[in-house]
């Protein structure tokens, strides 16, 4: 994660390395070149920018896609956004006041809780956030802080996709349009894909925003480019991932979308033609704030590239980490929670996903569940447990868990260490264990 970032990988390094014997090698040069490799990637349709952070490259999705605009005479009308209820949504969601009102404290609730100072800030001027549980979800008040935590394992996406447009109509006189978190897994709703992969209900979201022209903005931040879902076969308008986590590059965003939207995109970055006529720039506007630096931009041109011509470097050993994953919570004590586990390796997301969801069921406490809100407290119990055994702990939160390689485990040619994986996964089934036993459940 962001707080916590991978090295930087050898091919990397190797890069920036030759990059600084060059004695002049302007920015937009070097950002010319990434439009070249996003080309290759997702097609002649569609454009690439780098943004400081994954943050930045939402921000200026939002801000340029569904903002309402502040020019021309009188008050700036109000505009909406579909936001589904699912884990990790305040990172999206929170671009927009919380409609209906139930809702305005779900930031709070789901993040760092600092107020206007923190995630509340994101909120940009008239523009709302319509909340849609997801059917077939279940909200439910978990952890020690005994925050809601949204249960998405069961997601229904052709009901919840239907729910979504009822919604949609009843705003549509405002709705500017949709977004959701871009993983594939059980844990945040998108467990359920059609023939070739692809979430059935990011699909079904992405074709109700063609059907009523609207943008579809599709956080893949927890995720790697070029293998995993391409922006087309959602129907995106953009999607952004956060290079600095699986892609072991500089601490940095990729953003790629549409031409269409990309153009209003790389002005508001300074990016598209000067006073000359130009077609490319590098030069300031209103989010010069999101500029990434050269170095950078050169990681992520390596990346894609090395993923271009390798999937491998990522397919390798995700698949190494799931085959001793599988095989190491196959001894998780008592069996009767081992039955209840989803074990999904997601090549998208770059991880595997444990999800214990359905440890609880017929009226029996299942593994305790933390909410995302102890995660930032320092409360989930799992991953302190790990912390006291010199373990960096994993993402849980909502009864899942996401593991990846990268740090301790991955050698600098970025083949797995399987001694250090096997003992650090080893390591989560014992706090487990050790938690369950003192919550009574064992």
């Amino acid at each position: 994660m962001s707080s916590c970032p991978g090295p930087l990988s050898k091919s990397v390094l190797e890069a920036l390395a030759e990059a600084r014997k060059k004695s002049v090698l302007p920015i937009r040069l070097v950002e010319n070149e990434l439009r070249e490799v996003a080309k290759d990637a997702y097609g002649d349709e569609f454009d690439g920018v780098v943004l400081n952070t994954c943050e930045s490259a939402l921000r200026v999705a939002f801000e340029t896609l569904m903002a309402p605009p502040i020019m021309a005479r009188g008050s700036t009308y109000r505009a909406r956004f579909i936001a589904p209820y699912t884990a990790d949504d305040e990172f999206m969601a929170a671009y927009g006041r919380p409609f209906p009102p139930k809702y305005k404290n779900l930031w709070i609730d789901r993040s760092v809780s600092a107020g206007e100072l923190g995630v509340e800030a994101k909120a940009l001027a008239n523009l709302d956030a319509l909340i849609v549980r997801l059917v077939g979800a279940r909200y439910e008040a978990h952890g020690i802080n005994l925050n809601t935590c949204s249960l998405l394992a069961d997601v229904d996406p052709m009901i919840s996709a239907s729910k979504i447009e009822e919604i949609a109509l009843r705003h549509i006189d405002s709705l500017a349009g949709f977004e959701t978190i871009g993983q594939d897994i059980p844990g945040y709703g998108y467990g359920a894909k059609d023939s070739d992969g692809v979430p059935t209900l990011q699909r079904l979201i992405g074709e109700l925003a063609e059907k009523y022209d609207l943008p579809y903005i599709v956080d893949a931040a927890v995720g790697v480019p070029v293998i995993g879902t391409h922006p087309k076969d959602v129907h995106a308008s953009v999607m952004m991932w956060s290079m600095d986590k699986l892609g072991h590059t500089i601490t940095s965003g990729l953003l790629v979308g549409r031409e269409e939207e990309m153009v209003v995109m790389r002005k508001s970055l300074g990016l598209h033609g000067e006073r000359t006529g130009s077609v490319s720039s590098h030069g300031k506007a209103i989010s010069s704030f999101a500029d990434p630096g050269r170095d950078a931009v050169i990681g992520i041109i390596t990346l894609l590239r090395n993923l271009l011509d390798d999937p491998r470097i990522i397919t390798d050993p995700l698949d190494k980490m799931h085959k001793i994953t599988v095989d190491e919570f196959s001894k998780l004590e008592p069996s009767r929670l081992r039955d209840g586990l989803l074990i999904t390796k997601s090549y998208h997301c770059g991880s595997i996903e444990i999800n214990y969801q359905h440890t609880w069921k017929q009226d029996k406490f299942g593994i305790p569940i933390s909410s995302t809100e102890d995660a930032f407290t320092d409360t989930d119990l799992i991953g302190y447990a790990l912390s006291e055994m010199g373990i960096n702990p994993p993402s849980a939160a909502n009864a899942d868990i996401l593991i990846t390689p990268g740090l301790g485990d991955l050698d600098d040619d970025g083949k797995l260490i399987e001694e250090n994986t096997r003992m650090a996964v080893r390591g989560l089934v014992r706090a487990i264990e050790i938690v369950c036993k003192y919550a009574g459940v064992t």
